[in-house]
């Protein structure tokens, strides 16, 4: 019989490993009992820790998330626009390292309070800017979710496109439709570009609803 000690298990050692085997089967192959089975345990232990897959997304998204403001740096000179192009580049590069990253991220819930001093940091910036609080919080909201459902649509094309990905067989079937055909090669191609077109576009129209530049 083994004398080896096995390190107790937490909530946080059981999202690493979720997160771990996100990558190889991707969020519909994700199970308590696959996780269980990583973790050489029974999958009734983990409903110690979490009582159902929501909680664990939840959990999961907490821990994209401490990863992702371990290595951020807030510097209070940013410029209200700096601040938000930086924090949505950031959460871009983070929810892009896992495969259905911003799948796990949609609608979890943060199990901690680790997003409340970089949050804190972004409201100052943007109320010393001139924003109200309410504004402030718009204005972030509407550039926060149109980075996690642009991630959840570039993480919906395969690498290896499926039939109807194809961009010029796209065209062929719209020939009749000449603008939509040509619209093929910038809905599916550089999606970096894609992103920071975007992104100009939720600025200027921050600054053209709110006055504030």
């Amino acid at each position: 019989m083994s004398t080896e000690r096995r390190a107790p298990l937490d909530r946080r050692k059981v999202a690493d490993t979720a997160l771990r085997l996100l990558n190889e089967t991707g969020l519909d192959g994700l199970t308590l009992r696959a996780i269980a089975r990583e973790l050489d345990v029974k999958a009734p232990a983990l409903y110690w820790h979490f009582k159902d897959k929501q909680a664990l997304l939840d959990e999961m998204a907490t821990e994209m998330y401490r990863r992702m403001a371990a290595g951020a740096v807030l510097d209070p000179a940013d410029t209200w626009q700096e601040r938000l192009l930086a924090a949505c580049r950031g959460l871009r590069t983070a929810l892009t390292g896992y495969r259905d990253g911003a799948k796990v991220f949609s609608g979890s819930r943060f199990t901690g309070t680790e997003h409340a001093p970089a949050m804190e940091s972004h409201l100052r910036v943007f109320t010393a800017a001139g924003f109200t609080p309410a504004q402030a919080v718009r204005a972030m909201r509407t550039a926060n979710m149109y980075t996690i459902g642009f991630v959840t649509e570039e993480q919906g094309v395969p690498g290896e496109r499926r039939e109807g990905y194809d961009v010029e067989e796209r065209a062929r079937r719209l020939a009749e439709f000449p603008l939509a055909a040509e619209a093929g090669k910038l809905l599916f191609d550089d999606y970096d570009e894609q992103f920071e077109d975007g992104l100009r576009l939720i600025v200027a129209g921050i600054e053209a609803a709110y006055g504030i530049r």
